[in-house]
């Protein structure tokens, strides 16, 4: 039998030490990096259609909205354009979804159990020129909530209809 001395046997295991360390650290920067894109939700001022009448449109495709034209909501996103016309809107509501963010807290800090993710859903009815009656519902970046509430609503003429009272404190800007 070969006998090893502690000396050999201590230095290889610092060895492996240093080399599980190198490995940890490796995988947090990893996971650390890519965390925000899979905890994050829509950008702040991006608009993303979650479903609705519309077939040419994806759920789930990423624009941005403007209430910019006078005549027209307008939801670009890749592969096209849709244009509500503000005098053919008949219905606008708006409601909030909060959730914990448990995977957050599994994977980083349990800290994160304490912080809600908000998101923010406008839907809006709509008839055709056929008098077809349509429906869209956007998850809206937090950044333009309240400027497209209040475009709308002066520009459809209609008040948007709140879920609840924690709706209509985010999307008045805490009025009442």
């Amino acid at each position: 039998m070969h006998s090893t001395g502690w000396p050999t046997i201590i230095a290889s295991l610092m060895r492996r030490r240093h080399f599980m360390k190198g490995v940890i650290a490796t995988l947090l920067l990893c996971l650390l990096a890519t965390e925000p894109l899979a905890f994050a939700g829509i950008g702040s001022d991006v608009t993303m259609y979650v479903g609705g009448t519309e077939n040419q449109i994806k759920e789930g495709a990423e624009g941005k909205s403007s209430e910019r034209d006078e005549k027209n909501f307008i939801f670009q996103y890749k592969g096209g354009t849709l244009s509500i016309p503000y005098d053919q809107v008949n219905d606008l509501e708006y409601g909030q979804k909060a959730g914990r963010r448990l995977g957050l807290a599994i994977a980083v800090t349990p800290l994160a159990l304490f912080s809600k993710k908000r998101k923010h859903f406008l839907s809006l009815g709509w008839k055709d020129e056929q008098d077809k009656q349509h429906a869209a519902v956007f998850e809206l970046g937090k950044a333009i909530v309240r400027t497209t509430i209040v475009t709308l609503e002066a520009r459809t003429g209609r008040k948007v209809e709140y879920e609840d009272d924690e709706a209509r404190k985010s999307g008045m800007g805490g009025m009442p």
